[in-house]
């Protein structure tokens, strides 16, 4: 004989009933208001009724009704657009913005899109009633970005504007990552020094511009050699044997995963690095210090740039109107790959 049962307590049709923002109030003992404060992370929570209310909140298992949310106006939930994912600097950016949103009441979920699609991702998470963007090396064009950010909160993360615009930036000083490359490698006796660049016009420029006026401040303007190419294996193997048909002493690639091919590909025909060809990368991911690799990078700290894209957005979502555009310095840290004594 089947045993029929009712619902257990917590319980509508089977499923779990959800809690609610008066149960979290009443485990706390605080009112409605307090704990919709302490979720929108409101001006004048004080620590201790923050840490009761998270309490109660992890204890009870509350979760926010996005959907709810969303008609309010409000959906607590921020889109960030990539343009890949295999780069590992970019998982240190989404970890940045991910630790950025800790204490607030915003979820971030990502996106990668092509050059072809960015705008129908973005479009579609405006849809989706996202409050705000996170673009990391945009492809859209400036005028593109401008309509955006006059739409919705927005931070473009890899795009420098030159002008006052609608979006806030943060970004690396790309220009002297690229000094400082040229600077290490010339001390290093190297002067046939070359650049392996990225096609998509993005923080790139910038990088090429800061070698350029390097090599010609350290007189080595007849050795500038800079080859652009696609970010696939086709292109990136295209443009190491462009470059090495100019024998060059040194290389400064636009990322550490180029970095590491190159070096592959360096011992591949042969060169010893960095003996015959030091090579230096970008953006110091956390492959670089492991043994074999001992790859001297550029670092512009990823976590970093990933949490101050987060407090832009929560300010703009408490009312901040002006732009902002933070620019934060590199550095380099030397290993193996370009310097015996590394």
């Amino acid at each position: 004989m089947n045993k029929i049962e009712g619902n257990r307590p917590g319980q509508t049709n089977g499923k779990p009933k959800r809690v609610t923002i008066l149960q979290v109030a009443a485990d706390a003992g605080v009112s409605f208001a307090a704990v919709s404060k302490v979720l929108r992370n409101a001006y004048g929570v004080s620590e201790s009724l923050r840490e009761r209310v998270n309490a109660s909140i992890k204890k009870l298992g509350y979760t926010p009704n996005t959907a709810a949310r969303g008609l309010r106006g409000r959906s607590f939930v921020v889109g960030v657009v990539f343009p890949d994912m295999r780069n590992p600097f970019l998982a240190d950016i989404f970890a940045g913005i991910s630790a950025g949103f800790e204490r607030t009441p915003y979820q971030a979920v990502q996106g990668i899109a092509s050059q072809s699609n960015e705008r129908d991702l973005t479009q579609a998470m405006i849809d989706m009633q996202m409050d705000g963007l996170i673009l990391v090396s945009s492809s859209l064009s400036p005028e593109q970005l401008t309509d955006l950010g006059s739409r919705i909160p927005a931070v473009a993360i890899g795009n420098r504007p030159l002008v006052e615009t609608t979006f806030d930036t943060v970004n690396n000083n790309d220009e002297q990552s690229g000094r400082l490359v040229v600077q290490h490698l010339a001390k290093q006796g190297a002067e046939r020094i070359a650049m392996l660049s990225l096609e998509h016009p993005t923080a790139m420029r910038m990088r090429e511009s800061g070698y350029r006026h390097e090599m010609e401040a350290q007189g080595l303007s007849a050795y500038i050699n800079i080859a652009r190419t696609e970010q696939t294996p086709r292109g990136i193997y295209g443009g190491m044997e462009k470059l090495l048909e100019s024998r060059p002493q040194a290389l400064f690639c636009w990322c550490d995963a180029v970095a590491f091919e190159a070096i592959s590909h360096a011992r591949s025909n042969g060169l010893r690095v960095p003996e015959d060809l030091a090579i230096v990368g970008h953006d110091n991911t956390v492959y670089c210090a492991l043994d074999q690799n001992s790859l001297t990078s550029v670092d512009q700290s990823g976590e970093q740039i990933g949490t101050h894209a987060a407090r832009l957005l929560v300010e703009r979502f408490e009312g901040r109107i002006e732009t902002e555009q933070i620019l934060l310095q590199p550095r380099l840290v030397v290993r193996r790959s370009s310097t015996l004594d590394g």
